[in-house]
C-alpha cells in the first residue's frame, strides 16, 4: 500500500536498499583488491630492497677481497 508519498517513493525505497547493498559490497571488494595490491607491492619492494642490499654486500666483499689480495704485504 502506498503511503502519502506515492507509489514511486515506495518503489524507490524497495529497490534502493538492495541496490545500495550491492554497491557497498562492490565498493568493499574494490577496497580489498586495492589493499591486496598495496600489500603485494610492499612485499615486492622489500624483496627487491633485500636483494639489492645483499648484492651490494657481495660486491663490497669481492672488492675488499681483491683489494687485500693486491695490497703489498709488509
Amino acid at each position: 500500500m502506498a503511503d502519502n508519498n506515492g507509489v514511486f517513493s515506495d518503489l524507490f525505497q524497495a529497490v534502493g536498499a538492495p541496490v545500495q547493498n550491492v554497491a557497498d559490497v562492490v565498493g568493499n571488494g574494490v577496497n580489498s583488491v586495492i589493499d591486496v595490491a598495496q600489500n603485494g607491492a610492499g612485499i615486492l619492494t622489500n624483496i627487491l630492497s633485500s636483494t639489492a642490499t645483499a648484492g651490494l654486500q657481495f660486491v663490497q666483499s669481492v672488492v675488499s677481497g681483491v683489494a687485500s689480495a693486491i695490497t703489498p704485504k709488509q
